[in-house]
């Protein structure tokens, strides 16, 4: 029987929110409060008395009795069940997961056992609902970080492998600008050429979409001054906007940005060209605002202008302002597009403001640099062919090769084709003299960089080098500087490879 003072305890232990007992020595139940009822479906009659051995499943009976044992002979506070697969048994015979915290009592000389029991069921269930979770997530994030690696080396097979066709119809199509003097072949060829080029435009702005969705693309930011990229953009577009009879208007900038220089030239050139394409007449302007700690970079124009209506469409891919879908087309829709994802690689702000029939205003708000700004450009001079020079061409696609060796001997240089390095090599012991190397970055197991590296080494001099590759992935943007190679991405220009390797040869 119960002493007094475990019966004034009672009304506080019937109002606890967790079942619980009290025990003997020998694991007999003395009490039990109203919550045992709730949890395991017995009255308190139907378990004084009984073991306490009564409340749990019979697999766990027989062990138990010695851990009880255990227990008595050195009593203290224990929680048991967190970590553990502890189980009761209810009067229907259902089990379910429980956690007990035990704390011994000591009634005028009499050992017993005060044990909170808690159904830990929908915690359980819980945590496993959690843990699923985790585990589908952790699949989910596997499954992605998979697909973006299949994605990445597609795009980087695709990005050469397309790039290579291309490529040689340009070498070829420069040649035959160059040696064919019929008026009408000349036309064609022209016509010819201007298709070449809206594929590469083409084929470039989906391989770009594609790098930025897969995550390929990283900014790399540093602090550079917006006047050197004015400047190339000024040379970039001046014959564009010249041809269109548009005035190309570059305002002085002093300011120095923080971001990736490449990537903001991306989105300017596009917004540039965007405004060109879309300007009737009039001019295009490139200015730049100083804003607190941020640079505002304008590109304005006085074209057609975009409707209130339209101007939620801009940045989807193929859309064009006032272009119907069955009408010909200047250029593909990609532009904005492109720009829309670069802004949000960058984390940078672009708004706009348009107004039909009057033009429209691109501002590109970029953090303020504060380091020493990188100098990106130099001015490229108009130089005379040089006949003479010896160029060893390393390819092993042999139709960009073919194309790029016809292309060179037709203005004049005495070139020789090799596939490897290996055959390379073994025409620079024979003939040392050679002034200028191009090679392809990707070869058959090999790269371009080990290439020119390994006929510096045997000619004992600094070779200048051209390295062309179809690969714009970051393994070619982290290649690290040299000075003596320039590096160009296919399909490049017929016309600009040679003005390259004129350049190259006259420093």
């Amino acid at each position: 029987m119960l002493t007094t003072s475990l019966h004034l305890a009672r009304a506080s232990l019937d109002a606890a929110p967790d079942a619980m007992i009290i025990i003997d020595a020998m694991g007999v139940i003395r009490f039990a409060n109203r919550q045992v009822s709730a949890v395991f479906g017995y009255t308190h009659d139907d378990l004084i008395g009984k073991p306490v051995e009564y409340l749990m499943p019979e697999r766990f009976r027989t062990p138990h009795s010695a851990q009880r044992e255990a227990y008595a002979r050195n009593p203290r506070f224990r929680s048991m069940g967190v970590g553990l697969e502890l189980f009761g048994r209810r009067r229907d015979g259902t089990e379910f997961p429980v956690e007990i915290s035990l704390s011994p009592i000591d009634d005028e000389g009499r050992a017993l056992v005060a044990a909170a029991i808690r159904d830990v069921t929908d915690r359980k269930r819980t945590d496993e609902e959690l843990h699923l979770a985790r585990l589908t997530a952790d699949a989910a994030r596997e499954s992605a970080d998979r697909a973006n690696r299949a994605k990445s080396r597609f795009l980087a097979t695709a990005s050469h492998d397309l790039r290579q066709p291309v490529q040689t119809l340009s070498m070829l199509n420069g040649t035959l600008s160059r040696i064919v003097d019929d008026p009408t072949a000349g036309e064609v060829i022209g016509q010819q050429e201007q298709a070449i080029g809206a594929m590469s435009r083409l084929l470039n702005a989906l391989l770009d979409i594609s790098k930025l969705e897969s995550g390929a693309v990283k900014p790399d930011p540093s602090d550079f001054a917006v006047s050197a990229l004015f400047d190339e953009l000024r040379r970039e577009f001046a014959s564009l906007a010249d041809n269109k009879g548009l005035a190309l208007k570059v305002s002085p900038c002093d300011d120095v940005i923080h971001s990736d220089p490449a990537l903001v030239g991306q989105i300017l050139r596009n917004l540039v060209s965007n405004a060109i394409k879309y300007t009737r007449a009039g001019w295009v302007a490139l200015r730049c605002l100083h804003e607190d700690s941020l640079v505002r970079i304008e590109v304005l124009d006085t074209g057609i202008g975009i409707p209130p209506g339209q101007l939620r469409y801009i940045y989807d891919e193929f859309f064009q302002v006032g272009v119907p879908a069955n009408t010909s087309r200047e250029g593909y829709g990609l532009g904005l597009s492109i720009v829309q994802r670069l802004v949000s690689l960058l984390d940078v702000k672009l708004e706009v403001h348009s107004e039909v029939g009057k033009g429209s205003v691109f501002a590109l708000t970029v953090p303020a640099g504060h380091g020493a700004a990188r100098q990106r450009s130099r001015v490229v001079p108009t130089l005379a062919p040089h006949t003479e020079a010896r160029i060893l061409l390393i390819e092993d696609d042999p139709a960009v090769r073919n194309a790029t060796r016809m292309l060179l001997k037709s203005d004049g240089y005495q070139v020789t084709a090799a596939v490897s390095l290996r055959e390379a090599l073994g025409h620079a012991t024979r003939e040392p003299r050679i002034d200028l190397l191009i090679t392809d970055y990707h070869l058959d197991g090999e790269t371009g960089v080990q290439v020119i590296a390994a006929l510096r080494e045997q000619l004992n001099r600094p070779l200048k080098a051209v390295m062309m590759t179809g690969d714009t992935s970051s393994a070619v943007r982290e290649l690290p500087p040299d000075p003596l190679t320039q590096i160009v991405s296919k399909p490049v220009n017929a016309q600009e490879l040679l003005r390259l390797l004129r350049q190259l040869l006259a420093e």
